[in-house]
């Protein structure tokens, strides 16, 4: 199961992410002078927004080609994985977007996050929630067990009330913790958002498969999350958190 990213096709299919992202680094409120780690940065759109703050920033991603066109926008960025991380008491903000509903061990995650903050360091974090992309989901599960394939579910969609525990076992105190529904537009359709985040699922197939499951998929959902003039709405649920380190 590998999912693997393209910097351009991201920003054809993708560039909503950290658009519908922004938001939260109202939330973040970086200040001159912080250091401050973007964990899951991508091509670095986000995270130069951060650094207008005035924000010394690190970004860390697990794929090398988002981490070089990261860095070819000038940001330091480094090839890491979110569930081991190395930093100790370094940050004053941890900042993700979109990013952790892929990595399955949020306990692994969490404490890292923890060790990384400086007491009273904050951790501020949007990502897919229980019932995140359910139709989606749904379809996709639908036009696997019809054509009698296996399928390896590469997203974790937490609740809150499974998720606040792991802030707090990790030593960090929830500020704020919610679900928020929020319908996406998809630019690109269905199939631009299976060939980008579809990966996971459906690179183990040959292509000539990968193109007919696609099709399958879109047209099942067709009736579902798209509109008589052809645009397409994902059925997003964000999980919102905000926790602050230990003093």
């Amino acid at each position: 199961m590998t999912q693997s990213w393209s910097p351009a096709d991201y920003q054809q299919h993708a560039a909503f992410v950290p658009a519908l992202g922004a938001p939260m680094l109202g939330v973040l409120a970086p200040q001159a002078g912080e250091r401050i780690l973007d964990l899951g940065c991508g091509d670095g759109v986000l995270t130069a927004q951060i650094i207008e703050s005035g924000a010394k920033v690190a970004g860390v991603d697990a794929s090398p080609e988002m981490v070089a066109a990261a860095r070819a926008r000038g940001i330091d960025a480094n090839v890491a994985d979110a569930s081991a991380l190395t930093f100790v008491s370094e940050f004053d903000a941890v900042f993700s977007n979109a990013v952790l509903h892929w990595v399955p061990d949020a306990d692994a995650v969490l404490r890292g996050v923890s060790r990384a903050l400086r007491p009273g360091g904050r951790f501020v974090a949007e990502f897919g929630g229980h019932l995140n992309v359910a139709a989606i989901s749904a379809g996709m599960r639908a036009v696997f067990k019809a054509r009698r394939l296996p399928l390896a579910w590469p997203w974790y969609y937490p609740t809150t009330d499974e998720y606040a525990p792991k802030v707090v076992a990790a030593g960090l105190v929830v500020r704020s913790i919610a679900l928020v529904p929020r319908p996406t537009p998809l630019p690109t359709g269905l199939d631009g958002w299976l060939r980008t985040f579809g990966g996971a699922i459906l690179s183990g197939l040959p292509e000539a498969d990968r193109d007919a499951i696609r099709s399958e998929i879109v047209e099942l959902l067709r009736p579902v999350l798209c509109d008589k003039s052809g645009n397409w709405t994902a059925d997003y649920v964000r999980l919102r958190v905000v926790a602050l380190k230990d003093l």
